[in-house]
């Protein structure tokens, strides 16, 4: 097969090689988004910033849902590949694809009939409402294209493959920019343009990369022999998909109530945090995808049983990530005001001072999160996905009461919801090693980590050195 076996070589090169595909893949299908914002709030004004801003943040948690389920399947095919068990891995291909397939279309229907109800509970303004309503119907047209291309991005990357994704999202972000430009400033579409060139690019991206995957991956066509319901295979499956995909779901839904907040402080708070989420994204979707090819690296070893790999691997991740979490936080901190100017218009001077102050409270702590995205990685990869829900609802939990409580203080008030969340992810951080920490010997013998026991072999009392 054409990927990468993360079992063998340099543990910290071979990460780092396997996630810097990934890496640049994220950053550029931020891009989606991003030249959307750029284009809309430079030529269509603030009010159309603030509806593509805020159709971002819904769209991240309704793309959320099928991302976690195809990162979830991801960590089972990883684990088989590691066995070598392709038998097991095509028939977990078929079981994901049409479990995935089936909540893409019930996603869809459901967010058509419910748009309406979805803008009065985001409290968008009555004069956003026109733009938002416009861009979130062509939108979600694209659903079913992000399920496609997540779900082989996943696959590929199961198999230690990262670089074919990176191309295909690559040859998409460029389309989404030429097309946005045609779109907007061509045909004069407005908010709509943007959104048709978003998902004229996704189908591009995920048409384009299962064709690419059944011409050029022959060990992962699928058979007729493959296409059967087993019950076991399902289930675990479903195991993986649904925890991870409840995971992310879960973490974006509390954005979304985040955004909610937002919006009641008015167009201009909108429009900066519409503009600082990006930034943000940027800054520390490096470390998030770091924290993916982690846990396909823990998976890959798990099933391939090299156990003592497993636990270097754990500690050369930290050390990574944390050292990258700091050199992007002070950049951040120190450029804020000229990276906030990036999306808006100087004269736009109460948006960029109220963007700034976000970044620099925020960014200041990506250390945090950095850990966090590490934690996610490990328990998904070691059959733990549930431990990373409840470390999910910890960080969520955290922000949304902080953030409604302290920013309805008079003397904190937007303050407050942008300090809630790096106490979230400190939170969150500090529970998830304090369980590993408890309860390092089981988890020790769950990544077949060596233990010791006493045992008297014919009354000789020798001690037995033994791995699981």
């Amino acid at each position: 097969m054409k990927g990468c076996n993360l079992t063998e070589g340099k543990i910290t090169r071979n990460l780092i090689c396997f996630a810097l595909p990934m890496m640049a893949g994220n950053l550029l299908q931020q891009c989606y988004n991003i030249a959307d914002t750029l284009i809309v709030s430079r030529f269509l004004g603030a009010d159309a910033l603030a509806a593509v801003g805020s159709s971002y943040t819904l769209m991240t948690f309704l793309t959320s849902i099928l991302l976690g389920m195809c990162m979830g399947s991801g960590a089972a095919f990883s684990i088989w590949y590691g066995e070598k068990d392709i038998k097991s891995l095509k028939e977990g291909m078929v079981h994901a694809f049409g479990l995935i397939a089936g909540i893409t279309v019930i996603l869809n229907v459901a967010v058509f009939a419910g748009l309406p109800l979805i803008l009065k509970l985001l409290q968008v303004p009555e004069e956003i409402v026109p733009y938002m309503r416009e861009y979130l119907k062509i939108i979600f047209v694209g659903i079913g294209a992000t399920f496609l291309y997540n779900y082989f991005a996943a696959l590929l990357r199961s198999i230690g493959n990262s670089v074919i994704p990176l191309m295909f999202l690559g040859s998409a972000a460029v389309l989404n920019i030429v097309l946005d430009f045609f779109f907007v400033f061509g045909l004069k579409r407005g908010v709509g343009g943007a959104a048709e060139a978003t998902v004229i690019s996704q189908f591009f991206s995920g048409i384009g990369i299962a064709f690419y995957t059944n011409r050029c991956f022959p060990e992962l066509r699928i058979s007729k022999k493959d296409i059967c319901l087993k019950y076991t295979v399902l289930k675990e499956i479903s195991e993986f998909s649904f925890l991870t995909c409840m995971q992310q779901s879960i973490m974006n839904f509390g954005i979304l109530m985040v955004q909610g907040l937002v919006n009641s402080f008015g167009p201009a708070v909108m429009a900066a945090f519409a503009a600082a989420v990006k930034i943000d994204s940027f800054a520390y979707m490096p470390v998030q995808d770091f924290g993916n090819a982690f846990s396909t690296f823990i998976a890959q070893n798990y099933g391939a049983g090299k156990f003592k790999r497993i636990q270097k691997g754990m500690k050369s991740a930290v050390c990574t990530a944390f050292c990258f979490c700091v050199v992007i936080s002070s950049v951040v901190f120190v450029f804020a005001g000229p990276l906030m100017r990036i999306f808006v218009s100087e004269k736009e001077t109460e948006i960029v001072k109220i963007g700034a102050e976000y970044l620099r409270i925020e960014g200041s702590f990506y250390f945090g999160i950095g850990i966090l995205f590490l934690l996610y990685g490990l328990y998904r990869a070691v059959k733990l996905p549930g431990m990373s829900v409840i470390l999910t609802i910890l960080s969520l939990g955290t922000r949304v009461l902080l953030a409604y409580v302290l920013s309805a203080v008079p003397f904190i008030g937007v303050k407050g919801i942008w300090a809630a969340v790096p106490v979230g992810w400190i939170l969150a951080d500090t529970v998830g090693v304090l369980y590993y920490k408890k309860h390092k010997k089981e988890l020790e013998r769950t990544l077949g980590g060596i233990k010791q026991e006493e045992q008297y072999e014919n009354g000789t009392g020798a001690f037995y050195e033994g791995g699981n």
